[in-house]
C-alpha cells in the first residue's frame, strides 16, 4: 500500500522491491523516542502574504525585514539539471530539526549546534499552477550524498550511504538541493523552509485546524491524546501530530509522512476556506507569522517576489494536490532505515520532468508505513 493520497491514472501497478542490500536480517527495534517536527507545506504558509491594497510602506518595510534567505544558485554554481521550459516548477519544502531559539522548549532535546531536515517535500507545481504533486522523501531514506558547497562556501566532500537527512546537517540548504537534484535530476526552482514555533504560531493565527482521526491516537512522546472524531487542533495539537509516529500504523517515519500529507490537505482547506482576505486583521497576523517562519532561496527573498510566487500557487485546491511517497523498501539489515526503489522512483521523476501525473504503477507495491486513512479533512 502507497502513502498516495489521491489516485494517479489508471496504470495498472508492479510489486516486488529493488535496490534492497544483502545484509543480514534484523528486526524492528521500536522508533527512537527523540522528538521530531515538520515543515508542512511552507508554499501554503507563504500563501497567505498577499497582501493585496493593505501593504503600506512601513508594513512592507517590516514583513520585508522579517523573511529570511539563502543564495541556492551561488553555492550550486552551473552544475545543475536544466530548468524545465514547459511552464512547471518544482520547489523544494524543508523543516530542519533544530533546538535553537523558540523551537528548543517545543522540539525537546538540547541545542548541539546542529540540524537535519527532519521532512523534505518536492512539490511539483504543473503548468497554469491549478494543480501540483507533492513527493514527500522519507528522511531515513540511505542515499550516495554528492559533493556539495554550501552557501558559506564550504566544500564538503561526498559520502556513500548515508541518512537522507544527514545533507542538510552536512552543508545546509545548499547541500540538501544538492542531494535532491542528484537524486531526482530535476532543477529545484525554489527552496522553502519552515520551522517548529512558526508552524504552531501559524496554526493558532490561522484559528486552528479542522481534522478527522478513525481510530485513537494516543502517544506521550509527541504529547498527543485525541480519541476517535472530528477536532479542532490548535497550533501545539497540530505539531504534535505530525510529530506522532508511536502507535499510528507500524510505528516508523513512513506512517507519520501519511500523517503528514492528511494534515497538509486538511490545512490547504482551512486556507481555502478561511476568507483571510476578508478579515484584514488576521490577514496580517498571518503575513506575520508568515515572513518570520519561512526561509526562501534569495530569489522569493522578498514580500513583493514571494507573494507574487504565493498568488500564482491559490489556485490549487486539495482536490488537485496529489501527494505521494518516494518509492522505498525497509533495508533488510536495519529495518529503521529504507533504501530507494530506483526504478519505481525513476517513473516519477521522468513524469515530472515531462509535467505529466505520477503512474500509478509508481505507488504501489512499496514501504507505506500503514497509516493511511487514519487521519482525514473533515
Amino acid at each position: 500500500m502507497s502513502a498516495e493520497s489521491t489516485p494517479g491514472p489508471d496504470i495498472p501497478g508492479e510489486t516486488g522491491t529493488e535496490g534492497t542490500r544483502s545484509r543480514a536480517k534484523g528486526r524492528r527495534r521500536k522508533p527512537r523516542t527523540r522528538h521530531k517536527g515538520l515543515v508542512i507545506a511552507a508554499w501554503t504558509a507563504a500563501g497567505i502574504v498577499v497582501l493585496g491594497g493593505t501593504g503600506a510602506g512601513y508594513l512592507y518595510f517590516k514583513l520585508n525585514g522579517n523573511l529570511k534567505s539563502v543564495d541556492i544558485d551561488q553555492a550550486l554554481g552551473t552544475d545543475r539539471p536544466e530548468k524545465a521550459d514547459n511552464g512547471s516548477e518544482n520547489i523544494l519544502v524543508l523543516g530542519s530539526d533544530t533546538r535553537a531559539g523558540g523551537n528548543r522548549k517545543i522540539g525537546g532535546g538540547t541545542d548541539d549546534g546542529s540540524a537535519r531536515s527532519d521532512t523534505a517535500m518536492i512539490v511539483h507545481v504543473y503548468k497554469g499552477h491549478r494543480k501540483a504533486s507533492v513527493v514527500s522523501v522519507p528522511r531515513d531514506t540511505l542515499i550516495d550524498r554528492p559533493a556539495c558547497t554550501d552557501t558559506e562556501g564550504g566544500e564538503h566532500p561526498a559520502a556513500r550511504g548515508v541518512m537522507f537527512n544527514s545533507a542538510y546537517s552536512t552543508g545546509g540548504a545548499a547541500c540538501a538541493v544538492k542531494t535532491v537534484e542528484s537524486i531526482t535530476d530535476l532543477r529545484m526552482d525554489h527552496y522553502l523552509e519552515v520551522d517548529f514555533a512558526g508552524f504552531q504560531k501559524l496554526v493558532d493565527d490561522l484559528g486552528g485546524v479542522e481534522i478527522t482521526t478513525t481510530e485513537a491516537i494516543d502517544d506521550p512522546d509527541s504529547h498527543l491524546k485525541l480519541k476517535a472524531g472530528t477536532h479542532r487542533l490548535d497550533g501545539e495539537q497540530a505539531l504534535g501530530l505530525v510529530r506522532t509516529r508511536h502507535g499510528v500504523g507500524d510505528g516508523s517515519d513512513l506512517g507519520r509522512i501519511q500523517l503528514q500529507q492528511a494534515f497538509i490537505k486538511a490545512l490547504v482547506h482551512q486556507l481555502k476556506d478561511v476568507g483571510v482576505l476578508s478579515h484584514p486583521k488576521k490577514l496580517l497576523d498571518l503575513a506575520e507569522t508568515a515572513t518570520k517562519t519561512v526561509t526562501t532561496d534569495s530569489d522569493l527573498g522578498s514580500v513583493n517576489r514571494l507573494a507574487s510566487f504565493a498568488n500564482g500557487l491559490k489556485g490549487i485546491s486539495p482536490s488537485h494536490l496529489h501527494m505521494v511517497t518516494m518509492p522505498v523498501a525497509y533495508d533488510p539489515a536495519d529495518p529503521n532505515r529504507v533504501l530507494l526503489r530506483e526504478k519505481k522512483a525513476d517513473e516519477i521523476w521522468k513524469a515530472l520532468a515531462h509535467d505529466e501525473p505520477i503512474p500509478r504503477s509508481a505507488t504501489t507495491g512499496n514501504a507505506s508505513g500503514e497509516a493511511k486513512g487514519v487521519v482525514s479533512a473533515p
